[in-house]
C-alpha cells in the first residue's frame, strides 16, 4: 500500500506495546479492503497516558484507537458516549471518532474470547473459573454470563475489584451464579485474564484445579506459539481445548473493524 497525506490513522496505546500484533493485523486488513489507513503502536505509561491520548485524539486524521493494558479503565474518561457493554464492564478497548468529532467507546475483549471459544464448545450451562477482573476479565465475564454460563468464580488480587464485578454481573445476569474466590470446584472453563504469563518466568495465575480433555482453557496473554504461558502449556499437555490470546484478538477483528467507521 502507498502511505500518503490522505492516509487515515489508527493507533493502539498501552504499556508495554512491544508485544502487540494489532498494527500488522489491522494494516493488512485495511489494505485487503482497499482502505487507505494504517495502525501504529503508541507506548504510554500510566503517568503519561492522559497527555498521550489527548495528543493522539487531537490529530485530525486519526479515526480510532485500540486500548490495551493498563489503560482500559482510564480511557473511559475520554469517551463522550459509551456502549451498554462498556458500562457493565467499566472499561473500553476501542474508541471511534464520530463525524461530529465526538468519541464513542466500546469493549470487545469478551466478544473476541467468547467468539473464539464458541467455535470449540458451547458456553451455556458451563462453570467457569476466571483469573483477573480488570478490563479484559470483566469483559469476558460479562460475555460468559450473556451466553448462559451457569456460574463464574472470580479470582483477583484486589478483592474490591472482584466484588465490584460480581455485583455488576448480578445486576444484569440473574441467571448466572457469580462468586468471589476459587471455590475449589471442578470447572469446565478456566481463563487467565490477568497479566501473569506476560513475563518470562511467570507461573500460573492461581490454582486452575483439574484440567482434562474436556476443559476449555483460555489465556489472554499474547505469547509466541513456541513459548506458551504455563497455563496454556498445562492445558496442551492435558489435551484440553485452548483459546490463546491470538485467538481472542482474531475473534475481535471483525467486530472492531465494523465498529470503526468505514472499515467493513
Amino acid at each position: 500500500m502507498n502511505i500518503d497525506g490522505a492516509t487515515r490513522l489508527y493507533a493502539i496505546i498501552g504499556d508495554p506495546v512491544v508485544q502487540v500484533r494489532s498494527p500488522a493485523v489491522y494494516t493488512a486488513h485495511f489494505a485487503e479492503r482497499g482502505i487507505n489507513a494504517v495502525m501504529f503502536a503508541a507506548q504510554a505509561s500510566r503517568e503519561s497516558f492522559d497527555a498521550a491520548i489527548r495528543g493522539l485524539m487531537a490529530l485530525g486524521n486519526l479515526d480510532g484507537l485500540l486500548i490495551t493494558s493498563p489503560h482500559k479503565t482510564s480511557a473511559m474518561a475520554f469517551a463522550d458516549e459509551l456502549s451498554t457493554r462498556a458500562k457493565i464492564v467499566g472499561a473500553i478497548n476501542a474508541l471511534r471518532r464520530e463525524p461530529d468529532g465526538s468519541w464513542t467507546g466500546d469493549m470487545f475483549d469478551g466478544v473476541g474470547f467468547v467468539g473464539a471459544a464458541q467455535k470449540i464448545v458451547a458456553i451455556s450451562g458451563k462453570r467457569a473459573l476466571l483469573f483477573g477482573c480488570g478490563g479484559a476479565g470483566a469483559a469476558i465475564a460479562a460475555e460468559l454470563a450473556a451466553h448462559g454460563a451457569r456460574s463464574i468464580a472470580l479470582v483477583d488480587p484486589s478483592e474490591h475489584r472482584a466484588l465490584a464485578l460480581r455485583d455488576a454481573l448480578a445486576t444484569y445476569f440473574d441467571g448466572c451464579s457469580v462468586t468471589v474466590g476459587n471455590d475449589g470446584a471442578t470447572h469446565e472453563i478456566v481463563i487467565n485474564a490477568s497479566t501473569i504469563g506476560m513475563k518470562e518466568g511467570d507461573g500460573l495465575p492461581g490454582d486452575p484445579g483439574v484440567i482434562g480433555a474436556g476443559t476449555l482453557v483460555g489465556d489472554v496473554v499474547l505469547r509466541p506459539p513456541a513459548t506458551p504461558t504455563v497455563l496454556v502449556r498445562l492445558a496442551q499437555e492435558a489435551g484440553a481445548h485452548v483459546v490463546t490470546g491470538q485467538d481472542m484478538h482474531a475473534g475481535q477483528l471483525d467486530a472492531i473493524s465494523a465498529f470503526f467507521k468505514g472499515v467493513r
